[in-house]
Parts: C-alpha cells; structure tokens; sequence
C-alpha cells in the first residue's frame, strides 16, 4: 500500500464514519448543509472521501448532528490523516539524519514514554557501537545517501532526554530481543552491559517478558512508543506509523499494561540480561 492510497483510504473512512453520525440524526445531506451554511456539495465531498474536513466543520458537523461527544475523536483522526502513514523512502530520501531529527520536538515535549519491543533495543538505551550497526544496515538495505555519521550523532545526542526534565521511561522488552545480536559479539555484549547500568536510574522501568511467559491470551506485538497520552509510533517493515486518535491510543496503553503484567522486574530482570550476556561468548 503506497502512502497515498493509504491517506486516501483514510480520508473514505473517515466519511464514511461522518455519513453514519449524519444518518442516525436523520438529517439528509442537504439539510446539514443548509443548517451548517454551506454549499449542499460540502458535505458529500467530506462523506466520500474527496476532502480532508477542518477542525470547525467538524464541530459544525456534530453539532447539527447531536453527536458532541464524538467531536474530539474526530478531529484527531482527521489531524492525523495526512501525516498517520508515512513511507521509510520518502523520510529516508535524503539519508537518514532527516528521520532521525524528525522526532525530536516529540520527545522534547514528551515526559512519560512507554516503549515495546519484539524486535530491538530501543533508541534512547542504544550504544553508540549499536547505533552505528543498525543504522549501517538500513543505509545498505534501503540504497540510502550516506549520512551516517551525522545520523548516528544526532541518535546519541536525542539520548539526553533521558537525563533532563524529570522524564520517565517504562521499558518492556520481549527476552529474544537480548539475544538478536546485533553488531556482532563486542557490540551486543556493550549493548547490554549498558541496559544492565540504566535499568538502575530512578526514572527508568526495565520489564522483559520472559521466553518461558505463557502467552496464550497476548502473544508479541509491533514494536511501538507511547508519548504521554498524546501519541503513539508504530516502526512498519516500509513505514512509519503516528496514531492520535484517543481511542487507538488507549488502545496500545492498556496493551503496554497488559504486557508490563507478563514481565519480570528488578533481579530477575537483570538475571535475564545477565545470561544473554553470558551467552554472546
């Protein structure tokens, strides 16, 4: 699915949504228009998909429709059509120092992150030495300009988010991601000896889902990061995914929670990363 089929899809749920709210009012098209004072074209373009609604038609919409309370939902679904679904290629086409700052202002207003991974180590816990394999691979595999040196700087220099503004991070890991070795042995045996030294900040929750958990009633997940109850990314195979709509949203948290209850804490955590790295040898 290509960016724009994806907006585009996007914008026909959306109306389609809208038509739904409209007909359960009983009001015809024409008659929202005529009440919203607006051209009786209006509102089947919004309700088919051909425009993005603003803010304002929004609230207009609902309110002719008596369906005030869904008004917020609405507006952070439409804020989020544009930018919801966006491929690597496209924020990658200048290299990767691009996507790499693309986050910052997020993570500079953010003050409670929550982070999954089935996959990594995530970003802000990396190495340097980490940072550098990773980066090399997607640079090889996706034919990306070579900025890697300035790409990797500005990951370490996003990792002082960790240190400043009274900031908490709840980390869940899934045990497998202690052992994808990354960067070879030196490397991953660094990785985690790090992990082991952050894990012991105050500000910072360090949960691994045990191999042995029983995960019939939730099994792995796409990696994702919650930043406070704002926003959610999700890292796709061919995109990057924002997701603002409070329902969604509340969605990953109570899935971030249910994870945090399959995960070990404090020494048996440590336990678990100790014997990945006794392993890496």
């Amino acid at each position: 699915m290509t960016s724009s089929s994806s907006i585009q899809q996007a914008r026909e749920a959306l109306g389609k949504r809208l038509r739904e709210i409209r007909k359960d009012s009983g009001l015809t098209a024409r008659e929202l228009a005529s009440r919203a004072g607006w051209h009786e074209s209006k509102c089947s373009r919004i309700e088919n998909g051909r425009t993005t609604p603003s803010d304002e038609d929004l609230s207009v919409y609902t309110q002719h429709c008596g369906a005030g309370g869904q008004t917020a939902d609405l507006i952070a679904t439409a804020r989020n059509i544009e930018g919801a679904y966006v491929e690597w290629r496209r924020m990658e086409r200048s290299g990767l120092r691009r996507a790499q700052e693309s986050v910052i202002p997020l993570w500079e207003r953010t003050r409670h992150f929550r982070a999954y991974s089935s996959w990594l180590i995530p970003g802000p816990l990396q190495t340097r030495a980490y940072i550098e394999a990773l980066l090399t691979s997607i640079r090889d595999r996706r034919s990306l300009p070579d900025d890697l040196e300035a790409a990797v700087q500005v990951r370490v220099d996003k990792q002082r988010v960790l240190h400043e503004g009274g900031r908490r991070f709840a980390v869940i890991l899934e045990e497998s991601v202690l052992r994808h070795r990354i960067g070879g042995a030196e490397t991953m045996a660094g990785q985690l000896g790090h992990l082991l030294s952050l894990a012991t900040l105050p500000n910072i929750s360090l949960g691994i889902v045990p191999l042995s958990a029983d995960r019939s009633a939730l099994w792995p997940v796409e990696d994702f990061w919650i930043f406070d109850e704002a926003q959610v990314n999700v890292e796709l195979v061919s995109a990057f995914l924002t997701i603002t709509q409070p329902h969604e949203v509340s969605m990953y948290a109570q899935t971030f929670a249910d994870l945090a209850e399959l995960a070990v804490y404090g020494a048996a955590a440590r336990t678990l990363v100790t014997a990945a790295i006794d392993s890496v040898g």
